[in-house]
């Protein structure tokens, strides 16, 4: 498994830089703002110095103007105007003082001084000038505030003032200036680290599609595939050390562990079709699938026990139906060799009495005739002694073929059971027991022919049962009814050897004795007819035997089980 990095981990970094970053324009920010708050006080302090400054020098002028109107004028006005400037409103003062709070270079501090030294020396010219205009000397007032050595003064002055100016516009100007350009160095920043912050933004937007969103609707899709029993599809992701990529090697895993079993209960499924119930369930069965595993083996044992008792009591049921089969033919065979043996017998008798009525011209003839229907009748005596005997064996058998079907009968309701059960877990397992439960169907399918078998042979045993039954009881008349002709044999012996003693009394038993020998000829009749439905009813017993134990050949047992 190769490795990659972790998403969360990758998710992680990328959202960190992205707070980072989040983090640089907060300060970014911050910094904006006092930056914009320094900009603001730099032009509030460079408004404060230009008008502090402008108020220092319209006060220098406002005194020059206000002292030159007094000389030109004499009005007590510009006099009064001029000393509530020095002494009330003290602009000049004031506005230096105003400078100085607000802070000004020593440069600046000494063309201020510069200018109030030369100030200072235009005010004893300037009080000259008034004395001279309180005194009434208006012309030398005037050459005071207008001679050569005031216009120098304030030429000067002046000249202190444009310079004073322009220093400290340059100077507030250039702070104004600079940051002006830290705010602009400040946005810059603040726009990059905006973009920075989209950039993470974007990026974790496309590692999220596709290192996150893409393969997990891949695993979705491939999920729903297994979901629907589809455990070929094409799943092209491949596994990592990343979370997506156990994921993903879980999914595999799936794959593997899903198609592992499928493929170990069909093989096992297809054999137990085919018949080979020779069969071992693997034990490297996990979780869920471990009940799946103990009911295979639970199965296989179950049919192998199921089919090896079928087995074992179709070759018994074999066995004693073609012993039941031998002897219905011997029955067959003995009454219809009976029914020849009464026949030749009544013809006997029949002929025996016309020799009676040529009286006893014939009469050693009638004797002798009447010595081999005495031996005939003891062979018939014979013969029906032993088929009463077979009658008792064939009941006795019949018995013990009923006793057997009913082992069979039982047989089927527990193959139904068993079927019925494995019809059961073939439904719980769902999809992947389909295959399971067209065998559990085949073995159920099975059960209810041997059932419908077991019934029929059932049917016949019971009526060759009841014919065997009726066989017998005719047997034993029959059997009484030779004991009578036997004794009225002898006794017509006896009679013939005293033929002449009363020819009427063995007339009256010749007739008793036809009778006789015509229901014994029907009893024997019967009997045979009897005797052959039973060898039918034997023979078929046997086939539906051999069909069973050819059924039951078919599966392919474990050792011992055969």
């Amino acid at each position: 498994m190769k490795r990659a990095m972790n998403q969360s981990t990758l998710t992680l970094l990328l959202n960190g830089a992205s707070i980072l970053a989040l983090l640089f324009m907060v300060f970014s920010l911050f910094s904006y703002g006092q930056i914009t708050q320094k900009l603001h006080v730099a032009n509030q302090e460079r408004f404060d110095l230009t008008y502090n400054a402008n108020r220092f020098m319209d006060g220098s002028a406002y005194l020059t103007n206000e002292v030159r109107a007094f000389a030109a004028t004499g009005a007590q006005e510009h006099y009064d105007n001029y000393w509530n400037e020095i002494n009330v409103l003290k602009n000049r003062d004031l506005g230096v003082a105003a400078m100085q709070e607000i802070g000004i270079t020593d440069e600046e501090q000494a063309m201020i001084n510069d200018m109030s030294a030369l100030s200072n020396q235009l005010v004893p010219l300037e009080e000259n000038a008034m004395n001279e205009v309180m005194a009434g000397n208006q012309a030398d007032a005037v050459a005071y505030v207008y001679g050569e050595d005031y216009s120098t003064a304030i030429a000067k002055i002046n000249l202190l003032k444009e310079q004073f100016l322009d220093a400290l516009n340059t100077r507030t100007l250039a702070e104004v200036d600079a940051l002006e350009q830290e705010t602009e160095n400040i946005k810059l920043r603040m726009i990059a680290a905006m973009s920075m912050v989209g950039l993470f933004l974007v990026l974790v937007m496309i590692i999220t599609r596709w290192k996150i969103i893409n393969p997990v609707i891949a695993v979705k899709n491939q999920v729903g595939e297994i979901s629907k029993g589809n455990l070929s599809a094409d799943f092209p992701l491949q596994s990592d050390t990343s979370e997506i990529g156990m994921l993903v090697e879980s999914i595999h895993e799936t794959k593997r562990e899903l198609k592992k079993y499928i493929h170990d209960i069909d093989s096992i499924l297809a054999q137990m079709a085919q018949g080979n119930m020779n069969l071992a369930v693997g034990s490297d069965y996990r979780g869920e699938f471990l009940p799946i595993q103990n009911a295979m083996r639970q199965i296989l044992d179950s049919l192998n026990k199921a089919l090896s008792q079928i087995n074992l009591t179709a070759e018994r049921v074999s066995e004693e139906s073609q012993r039941m089969a031998a002897g219905a033919q011997i029955l067959s065979d003995g009454t219809v060799e009976q029914a020849s043996a009464v026949e030749e017998l009544s013809s006997s008798i029949h002929e025996l009495s016309r020799q009676v009525e040529r009286n006893s011209q014939d009469a050693e003839n009638a004797r002798n005739f009447s010595t081999d229907a005495a031996a005939q009748l003891e062979a018939c005596d014979q013969k029906m002694n032993a088929l009463t005997a077979a009658m008792a064996d064939i009941s006795n058998s019949s018995n013990q073929i009923g006793g057997i079907i009913k082992t069979i009968q039982d047989i089927s309701f527990q193959t139904k059971i068993l079927a019925l059960n494995a019809s059961i877990e073939a439904a719980r397992a769902g999809v992947a027991g389909k295959s399971f439960a067209v065998v559990a169907g085949e073995v159920q399918d099975l059960a209810y022919k041997s059932a419908e078998s077991a019934q029929d042979i059932t049917k016949l045993i019971e009526d060759s049962i009841q014919a065997v039954d009726y066989g017998a009881a005719l047997a034993a008349g029959t059997t009484d009814a030779l004991s009578t002709v036997v004794d009225s044999s002898k006794k017509s012996t006896e009679m013939v050897e005293r033929i002449a003693e009363s020819v009427i009394q063995q007339s009256e038993a010749l007739k008793q004795l036809t009778a006789g020998m015509e229901q014994i000829s029907n009893v024997v009749q019967t009997n045979a007819a009897t005797a052959q439905e039973s060898a039918a009813s034997a023979r078929e017993l046997n086939e539906q035997a051999e069909e069973l134990k050819l059924s039951v050949h078919k599966f392919r047992l474990r050792e011992g089980r055969r």
